[in-house]
């Protein structure tokens, strides 16, 4: 069972990681602009942003594998859309498929997995489901080197096959559905939730890095920001008073909740900043865009590595050891980089460093926290949350460190100091880390929120 999840995480990674290079080629394509282009990445995250909490919702009330197998669906169907697109608004509209569902797959897997293992084993295959990041970030370039010379299209194509394979063996193994209870969906909360992340997205998406405070202050990006909030807001106290919110208020009131999302805002950001290892490199060592590439390799191999052995040490010692040392490891390593940039053969050591601290505050053993808090009824609503706090650090994040590194006109000393910023983020990482509950205490809750 537990591998019809990881391919389903899998093919759903596989497209952020290889649609990169098939972005020039669908540029040519259709004789659109870089910013047009763009939207290629916008508009799947906005719909990654709303189908996170709509899918997640929607499976804690009808079951995991029908949504489970409904996301599937969904995403090969909007891969054929976009590789069969006669104009570039079909193809967003296709992108809006594939992120509105791709949102809903690694919450339902995690929750899937958080009710059919063992509290002793969940960590283990929560670590195995973060490895599949890992692995697709590495293959995807290179599938798609190999797929792009017959059509930009076949790189999307490829995801047919693959989720045919998975609603088959999803048949076969996923567990049917527990009859349960009808429950009315909560389309209030819902349309208030999505229209104020999709708002808050935008709004950061359109802040200039080189000019933030002014660009903060302009009619493109201020009423957006407002309105997120006013509707966030709201939505909030609509939750409250809902008979079936979509989030549990309970769930947004638990501390150890609260430091896990935080926490996972921080790793979003955390990852928007190994984004610019290549551009860093550039400027270190002076060698090639295309080479430099490869200098985030260590980093990435790292942390797919080091993600099934995290899910390891979840089982053995609980989420506050591994949280907390991981992201001590991870926040030395990104201190450490300015004496890195010295040197290619420390700078290789210390992306190891990067991605094995990453490898600990990403996947697993934030989940981790939230399968053992969260009641069967709200499992994946509240793994949705995690996603949703992960995909607005990584806006921020990318935001950020554009700013910081633009205020040094590009040069080694805006890089080395954007990373140190993110280094200090870290550290105060840790001490959140250690306001978790001990080995003991989260062992009685899960065994407490396991189903019966």
């Amino acid at each position: 069972m537990l591998g019809v999840l990881l391919l389903g995480v899998f093919l759903g990674a596989l497209d952020i990681a290889i649609v990169g290079p098939a972005l020039s080629a669908i540029g040519r394509d259709f004789a659109i602009s870089e910013r047009q282009l763009s939207w290629v990445f916008t508009i799947y995250v906005l719909c990654n942003l709303v189908g996170n909490p709509l899918m997640a919702r929607l499976s804690d009330l009808r079951g995991r594998r029908p949504i489970y197998m409904l996301d599937v669906a969904l995403f090969g169907l909007g891969s054929v859309v976009v590789a069969a697109a006669p104009s570039f608004p079909v193809l967003l509209a296709g992108r809006a498929i594939q992120g509105l569902a791709s949102g809903g797959i690694f919450p339902v897997a995690s929750a899937t997995i958080g009710e059919t293992f063992p509290p002793e084993r969940r960590g283990r295959a929560l670590g195995m489901t973060g490895a599949m990041f890992g692995l697709a970030f590495l293959l995807g370039p290179v599938i798609g080197g190999v797929l792009l010379p017959f059509g930009w299209q076949w790189l999307f194509l490829i995801n047919v096959p693959l989720a045919a394979l998975v609603l088959v063996w999803s048949r076969r193994v996923l567990p049917a559905p527990r009859p349960a209870a009808r429950s009315a969906f909560d389309l209030p909360g819902m349309v208030l939730l999505g229209l104020g992340l999709v708002a808050l997205a935008l709004a950061i998406n359109r802040i200039d890095s080189q000019q933030v405070l002014a660009s903060l202050t302009s009619p493109g990006v201020w009423p957006l920001l407002l309105a997120g909030l006013v509707l966030l807001a709201a939505f909030q106290r609509v939750e409250a008073t809902a008979p079936a919110p979509l989030i549990d208020p309970g769930l947004l009131a638990n501390r150890q909740l609260a430091v896990a999302n935080a926490l996972s805002g921080l790793s979003g950001l955390l990852q928007a900043g190994l984004v610019f290892v290549p551009s860093l490199a550039v400027a270190a060592f002076g060698v090639d865009p295309s080479t430099a590439a490869y200098l985030l390799g260590p980093a990435v191999l790292a942390s797919a590595v080091g993600a099934p052995l995290v899910g390891r040490l979840l089982d053995q010692a609980g989420s506050r050891v591994v949280l907390s040392a991981g992201t001590a490891v991870l926040a030395a390593g990104l201190l450490l980089i300015p004496l890195a940039t010295r040197n290619v053969g420390l700078f290789v050591a210390d992306g190891v460093v990067v991605g094995l601290g990453l490898a600990s505050l990403t996947g697993a053993p934030l989940r981790y926290v939230v399968l053992n808090e969260a009641g069967a009824g709200h499992r994946a609503a509240a793994q949705s949350l995690l996603t949703v706090a992960s995909n607005m650090g990584q806006i921020v994040g990318s935001a950020a460190m554009g700013a910081i590194v633009a205020s040094h006109a590009g040069d080694l000393a805006g890089y080395e100091q954007a990373y140190v910023v993110l280094g200090v983020l870290a550290a105060l990482g840790v001490l959140a880390a250690l306001s978790l509950k001990n080995r003991e205490e989260e062992r009685r809750t899960a065994l407490k929120n396991s189903p019966a």
